[in-house]
């Protein structure tokens, strides 16, 4: 698999790859905006065309859109809502600009109401986004790792989310810490034979188009979303390298969202830990 990491923009879209080649990644994923701003970018056509050059000068690909923080399409607010698809919808339109795969993002809470009670909302506005958007961007769905009532901490709501909104556009990135913290022992190969056999019954594999490579701060089945660097967490160096083997992650890019060894995010050394432990596994195998 391809390793890489969330990446600045600042100074332009195209400077992303340039800072994905500082820190040796091999793919990427970036905000289209401000992550707690609700404005969405506007690439110019220099913009897009300078982007797409350094990927092609570069290689460094595919590359991802993070949805803003900010997005909860199982809100009981209605401005919020409304706020939450045309966001959505602006950075799928932004992918499809640049040419990258399509938008990762956090469903969001169901604040109490339950799952069941906003399961039709959440999948309306799948379905929403999905209809006004272009067809060559993927809408891909992040597991939860279960705090405040987040929904997509269990495979089998991804799954049925996935079902009801009847789009093959609608994919999932797995983030470790998440799953993690979910209660999935990605340290052992049992646990992880268990993860993706629950992930294949109620989702699909073939659905799986990105990790989001993360160490957790919580201990398994602790329900709270908080990363650690690789190797300084609960799952661990040799954690990775039971994930980085198992042939399920074979051809599915890996992208960092690390605190960063100075706390400025993902950055080199974090890439190169995680590529060490590649080529440890490709050594074994």
């Amino acid at each position: 698999m391809k390793i890489g990491a969330h990446v600045r923009t600042a100074g332009g879209v195209d400077k992303a790859i340039d800072h994905a080649v500082e820190m040796g990644a091999e793919t990427i994923q970036i905000f289209s905006g401000a992550p707690y701003a609700w404005k969405r970018k506007k690439y110019t056509e220099a913009e897009v065309e300078a982007f797409k050059k350094r990927i092609e000068e570069t290689g460094i690909e595919p590359a991802f859109i993070h949805g803003l923080y900010l997005v909860n399409l199982a809100s009981s607010d209605e401005a919020l809502l409304a706020r939450s698809f045309d966001a959505l919808v602006g950075d799928m339109k932004a992918a499809s600009l640049i040419g990258a795969k399509g938008v990762i993002f956090h469903i969001g809470s169901h604040m109490g109401a339950g799952y069941d009670a906003k399961l039709n909302q959440v999948v309306e506005y799948v379905g929403k986004v999905v209809d006004n958007t272009p067809d060559d961007a993927w809408m891909i769905l992040e597991n939860a790792a279960g705090m405040g009532g987040a929904i997509g901490s269990k495979f089998a709501e991804l799954g049925t989310i996935i079902r009801e909104s009847g789009s093959d556009r609608v994919r999932v990135c797995l983030d470790t810490q998440h799953a993690f913290a979910a209660g999935h022992d990605l340290r052992t190969r049992a646990g992880l034979d268990k993860m993706f056999e629950e992930f294949d019954r109620d989702v699909g594999l073939e659905r799986l188009v990105a990790v989001h490579a993360n160490d957790s701060k919580i201990a398994l089945g602790g329900g709270v979303d908080r990363h650690a660097n690789i190797g300084e967490g609960e799952i661990g160096r040799d954690g990775f390298v039971n994930i980085l083997s198992h042939p399920a992650f074979a051809e599915i890019p890996f992208l960092l969202e690390v605190p960063g060894i100075e706390d400025h995010g993902p950055d080199k050394e974090n890439v190169e830990i995680l590529k060490s432990l590649r080529a440890a596994v490709a050594v074994k195998s």
